[in-house]
């Protein structure tokens, strides 16, 4: 059975010792039962991944003796997903996990034109994110940003490949024949869909327009359909 996995941002490569979070020390202590010697997993979601033994347990601040640690390259895809915010909002945090699962390298919220509900607390995605990576146990903790309005976003972002996803009519090829870059941006629009103009912003933009399947999805299906299909694993 695998070791506890915490994370642990502060956690630096070299270190023989570190005391654990008041938050992983709890769940370690409390939670768990965990006594003096057992062996837990650290990471501090820059890639590495550190084996340790608890010396000195304590609910708040538990000491642990760092016995090995290992370095794992950054995933060679990058795979930004760019979300507009829904109105609800638990189904956007249920998104932002899977996506975290999946091993989406960046998320950043838009702020659309039909954007109906602009509340997004910060705080609590980026738990939601960690809580997804050590589920998954992975060692990149990806990127999450606040909500950016979309033009900025098609002004700013520099990606090889850009794609949009929209139900207008027009040119707009199969998502099943794209061929996924390594770096590669996914737009998904709000429950009404991104707006003409918004479209033709990001056409302008050089963005290639794709299309999920016959059928209409909902913003979080057609974000989490979507990645299953450009990840490269």
């Amino acid at each position: 059975m695998p070791a506890p996995y915490f994370y642990e941002p502060h956690l630096l490569s070299g270190n023989t010792s570190f005391t654990l979070s008041e938050t992983s020390s709890k769940h370690c202590v409390q939670v768990l039962r965990m006594q003096a010697g057992d062996r837990i997993d650290l990471t501090n979601g820059q890639g590495y991944l550190f084996e340790a033994s608890i010396t000195a347990p304590h609910k708040k601040n538990t000491l642990v003796a760092i016995l090995a640690e290992k370095k794992f390259a950054a995933p060679t895809q990058s795979l930004t997903l760019g979300i507009a915010l829904l109105k609800n909002v638990t189904r956007l945090e249920w998104l932002i996990e899977k996506a975290t699962e999946m091993g989406v390298t960046a998320i950043i919220p838009l702020i659309c034109e039909r954007t109906l509900f602009e509340k997004f607390k910060l705080d609590r995605m980026q738990n939601i994110v960690q809580s997804a990576m050590i589920q998954s146990r992975q060692t990149w903790l990806p990127q999450l940003s606040v909500p950016i309005p979309f033009k900025e976003v098609i002004a700013q972002q520099k990606n090889a490949q850009k794609l949009i996803a929209h139900c207008e009519p027009g040119d707009k090829m199969d998502i099943k024949k794209v061929k996924a870059a390594q770096d590669c941006l996914l737009l998904i629009g709000p429950e009404g869909d991104f707006s003409k103009p918004e479209i033709e912003l990001a056409l302008q933009h050089g963005c290639q327009a794709i299309q999920l399947g016959p059928t209409r999805l909902r913003t979080e299906t057609a974000g989490l359909f979507a990645l299953s299909v450009l990840k490269n694993f």
